[in-house]
């Protein structure tokens, strides 16, 4: 794809566009600042587009991601209106880096509607991660009888919020006893870079499955607007891992020999200096 000519094509078939995440949110594109080529512009410190090839943006793009020269990406500025269940959107503003302007409770009345899990979601604690669900759902029966209390429990919350509001209760005090299943929305605005460091913990499958379903949601975007660093973005960091000193330690003992011929290298898909980087590497472990 010509990372210099797509925004028109992003502007009819995204912005604005609602993408459907769990059972009453949403997460939709209002507008954004840059793409592809606007990295490279930065990086290069250019003025106006097409001074190099597309091959070569590539290179320089995925040589920016790979050497973690973040400040381009930086250029690069997305604004989403995301609908999100309360609790999701507690674990989502630890992310410090954004810019947030949240739906009052205080000026409106808060919404009716409430998250209630899948079946599929209704699992026990995990004995391995303390703050996770574990893998095992629990049975059928169980499950329906939970979510119905959940349901139960959320609308007679709803209904005595709304009998403090007749009887004259200021919003600001009648939202106390809302749970936090039920939903809010905000306008989200965030840079590349940072955008990429929230994917990164967020599409992780130790994160909680209902924010997992936003990030997910959020990369799908990214892949339309920004192909070429979304993919370099999946090479160099979501899909790929980090050793300390010591697992390093370990794993000299243990390939101390390792050798690669050139035809193997040549065949990797790696480019020349990703080969050249990738032997350094290689050395270390000797």
């Amino acid at each position: 794809m010509d990372i210099n000519n797509n925004k028109e094509l992003i502007n009819k078939e995204l912005i604005g566009k609602e993408f459907k995440c769990l059972d009453h949110g949403f997460v939709r594109l209002v507008d954004y600042m840059g793409d592809d080529a606007a990295i490279v512009q930065a990086a290069r410190v250019s003025y106006g587009k097409g001074t190099k090839s597309v091959s070569e943006d590539t290179t320089l793009i995925r040589y920016l991601m790979r050497n973690q020269h973040t400040s381009p990406f930086e250029m690069v500025e997305l604004k989403f209106h995301i609908r999100l269940p309360i609790f999701v959107a507690r674990q989502w503003i630890r992310h410090r880096t954004a810019n947030v302007n949240e739906y009052s409770g205080r000026y409106s009345e808060m919404s009716d509607e409430f998250y209630l899990p899948e079946i599929s979601q209704i699992r026990s604690q995990s004995l391995v991660n303390k703050q996770a669900r574990s893998e095992m759902e629990i049975g059928t029966e169980t499950s329906q009888n939970i979510i119905s209390s959940m349901e139960n429990s959320q609308k007679e919350s709803y209904n005595e919020y709304q009998d403090y509001l007749e009887n004259g209760l200021a919003r600001e005090v009648a939202r106390i006893n809302l749970p936090v299943s039920n939903y809010t929305e905000w306008y989200w605005k965030i840079d590349l870079h940072n955008l990429f460091r929230f994917l990164k913990l967020r599409m992780d499958h130790h994160a909680q499955y209902e924010i997992q379903v936003y990030a997910n949601t959020i990369a799908d975007i990214l892949k339309d607007i920004l192909p070429i660093s979304y993919q370099a973005f999946s090479d160099y960091i979501q899909n790929s891992v980090t050793f300390s000193h010591s697992e390093l330690s370990l794993l000299k003992t243990k390939f101390a020999n390792l050798e690669f011929d050139e035809v193997e290298l040549k065949n990797s898909g790696l480019s020349k200096s990703e080969i050249v980087e990738f032997k350094n590497k290689i050395e270390l472990l000797k």
